[in-house]
């Protein structure tokens, strides 16, 4: 019987000694593979939260869309949701993207105390502005009707450069996160693609129920992510 804990050790090996550039986990679980990548001793860490990076191209939006995160940081603290940010601009300006426009996503458009993701998204906006996240904008708290349509930003009054033009939607928790992403896959018929960032090379991790086709485009972006 194989010994899968070693195949995961051999694959981290081969990037570490840079005799590939990036993994696709095969028929392992999940935990096996991540326990090699990180590894203190010889994983693919960075000393950054990993995320899970996802790219959809979806009907009706002007361009490609970036949910985050929807399959790895289950409730994010303020920190964990800045290197989110960071792994996925990161990832976005390897690809060729200048200066991407990031929303974070809560249900309303003003602070509120009795809210506390409002208030993150706020302070995530201030590290933007003071350049402690660093190559995009960042608006917060923003709604996802002003994050993708401009005229419902404007009928509302919300002014931003981000408005209707969001490459990035940065979710409150695992869960919004997940859900945004499938009803964009499953009803709005939006093609997906993704995999695991903030390590020393993109982790393709599709899910039991992935199409060929978003393996394939899973594996094709997490090429040009490698590149950099």
């Amino acid at each position: 019987m194989p010994d899968l804990a070693e195949a995961a050790r051999k694959a981290v090996s081969l990037v570490v000694e840079g005799k590939a550039d990036f993994l696709m986990k095969g028929k392992l679980d999940t935990s096996v593979l991540l326990k090699a990548v990180v590894n203190k001793e010889c994983g693919l860490g960075q000393g950054r939260t990993m995320s899970h990076f996802t790219m959809f191209q979806v009907p009706g939006y002007h361009k490609l869309l970036v949910p985050v995160d929807g399959g790895m940081v289950t409730y994010p603290t303020l920190e964990q949701k800045r290197d989110i940010i960071c792994n996925t601009v990161d990832t976005l300006r390897s690809m060729g993207y200048d200066m991407p426009k990031v929303g974070v996503v809560t249900c309303v458009e003003k602070v509120n105390p009795k809210m506390p993701e409002t208030v993150e998204a706020d302070l995530l906006k201030q590290m933007n502005e003071n350049g402690e996240i660093s190559g995009c904008i960042v608006e917060g708290p923003i709604s996802y009707d002003c994050a993708v349509s401009r005229e419902i930003a404007d009928f509302k009054g919300f002014q931003s450069p981000c408005a209707g033009d969001c490459d990035v939607l940065v979710a409150p928790n695992i869960h919004a996160g997940n859900i945004m992403g499938k009803m964009l896959a499953v009803t709005c018929g939006a093609k997906m693609a993704g995999f695991i960032v903030g390590a020393k090379c993109p982790i393709v991790m599709t899910s039991r129920g992935s199409s060929p086709e978003e393996k394939y485009l899973s594996i094709v972006i997490s090429a040009v992510a490698a590149q950099k």
